[in-house]
């Protein structure tokens, strides 16, 4: 479930946050969204780029915002599911002790549900920032998440 948070998070702060010499990065000073030329959209999309890169209006928007929309409703979801199955799970666990249940809403904001919740973010966020900043001075032949073997460790996004 925290994984798809933060996936939404790395795709839409790599919009805007830059990091010098990360292959994940757009160039220095590029930050920011870029022209419908630049992104092939619009009247800009080519014969083979697909329908909705060339559709207007909110069709056209969600298509370009997409890979983030899916990641944040996957991460939504998952969390809802979380707290259903573990309101019940907290519920058998309240009964066994011969104490009442709890409402879904009584559960998700106890210590409980974000102790759960939280326990397993804290080594996959390390795992991401750890790879986004080894990144930058650690190569992988061939591997499209590293620059070429030869860049310099200066060299940011398609600069390498």
């Amino acid at each position: 479930m925290g994984e798809y948070l933060q996936f939404f998070l790395y795709i839409f702060g790599t919009v805007w946050l830059l990091q010098r010499g990360s292959p994940e990065s757009k160039e220095i000073g590029r930050a920011g969204t870029e022209s419908d030329r630049e992104q092939r959209i619009g009247e800009h999309a080519g014969e083979g780029s697909p329908r909705w890169a060339s559709a207007p209006g909110w069709r056209g928007l969600v298509f370009s915002r997409l890979l983030g929309l899916v990641m944040g409703g996957i991460f939504a979801l998952s969390w809802l599911a979380r707290s259903i199955t573990g309101t019940a799970a907290y519920n058998e666990e309240r009964l066994r002790s011969l104490e009442g249940p709890v409402g879904w809403g009584g559960y998700v904001t106890s210590a409980d549900f974000w102790g759960r919740t939280l326990q397993n973010w804290q080594s996959e966020l390390l795992a991401v920032a750890s790879m986004a900043v080894l990144s930058i001075h650690l190569r992988q032949r061939v591997s499209p998440e590293s620059k070429p073997v030869g860049a310099p460790h200066s060299a940011t996004g398609g600069e390498g």
